[in-house]
């Protein structure tokens, strides 16, 4: 029964993201707001819901092992599988001032996360703070030059506001829904074969929810759309972080077990500054580069175990 539980919480997150996406950005088209403000804010918020959800969730529950890992783990995953894969689909192209702008932002990201849990407890005023980072950083992009004029997100969205909204509901039910059977399974898995909460968290939740950017980076790579496939990881990277943790810390403080500042934070540190590295200093993120990533990526799971 807990497989059924974590199966069916996979299902309902994948499609309850699809579905808020969609709907959210036929509403937002209707109200006429600019695309950028779409993708980065409806685009980004909604395909990042599942970490959110799942992690209060979690926190909630008293499992906050589960709740961090899900955000650690999903943009360690996001990173070395997610972009390991779309390198494999079609070599990457590397272009544009504004992605390197974006992955400089999450590298600051998750940099300002190791004084946070080096306290041990991420506290509201820690997510005060990452939330208000997230307000400043899309203030910031609206601002700049020539914001108004990058084309559509190239979501599918419906034609109605009625349609819409049904989407949207629809997707919330999934979501909310699916993230209660993913960490009921979860958990039970987890106890049962008395393996740690937090690599449960760090593997098969983040992986779970990060299935929407998976689905988006790899259609974006079998397009051979480039910048849309690293471009959604890094803004996927910076929500987790500044938006997901910030409020889930919020509307419930997270105690931070010793194992995430001395193994996973920096690991996921040390990532990101591989990504920035080759952002900066190669034209294509080939698929030696990719086998290089996943490879990497099953490192990590098996070293995660200890």
């Amino acid at each position: 029964m807990d497989y059924l539980y974590l199966i069916a919480g996979l299902v309902g997150l994948f499609f309850g993201g699809e579905a808020l996406v969609r709907g959210s950005v036929g509403i937002a088209r209707r109200m006429a707001i600019p695309p950028l403000l779409i993708g980065l804010t409806v685009v980004g918020f909604g395909t990042s819901t599942p970490e959110l959800l799942v992690s209060v969730d979690a926190a909630w529950r008293g499992v906050p092992d589960i709740s961090l890992g899900n955000i650690v783990g999903s943009n360690i995953a996001n990173i070395l599988l997610i972009i390991g894969l779309s390198a494999l689909v079609w070599p990457i192209k590397v272009m544009g001032a504004t992605l390197r702008r974006d992955t400089a932002v999450m590298m600051a990201a998750a940099l300002v996360l190791v004084p946070i849990f080096a306290m041990a407890q991420m506290g509201r005023a820690a997510g005060l703070l990452l939330v208000t980072g997230l307000v400043a950083y899309l203030v910031w992009v609206y601002r700049q030059p020539g914001a108004m004029e990058i084309e559509d997100v190239g979501v599918p969205a419906p034609a109605s506001a009625l349609v819409s909204a049904l989407w949207v509901i629809g997707g919330l039910v999934a979501l909310m829904v699916g993230a209660r059977f993913l960490v009921n399974g979860a958990v039970n898995i987890a106890r049962g074969y008395g393996i740690s909460e937090a690599f449960i968290g760090l593997t098969i939740v983040a992986v779970g929810t990060s299935l929407p950017e998976l689905a988006t980076s790899l259609i974006a790579a079998f397009r051979r759309q480039s910048e849309i496939a690293i471009g959604n990881i890094v803004g996927s990277n910076i929500f987790n972080v500044l938006g997901i943790l910030g409020m889930t810390a919020l509307i419930a403080p997270i105690p931070v077990a010793s194992r995430f500042l001395t193994f996973d934070l920096p690991l996921m540190i040390a990532v990101s500054l591989v990504l920035t590295a080759l952002l900066l200093t190669r034209p294509v993120i080939g698929r030696g580069i990719g086998v290089a990533m996943l490879a990497g990526y099953v490192a990590y799971v098996w070293a995660a175990q200890g």
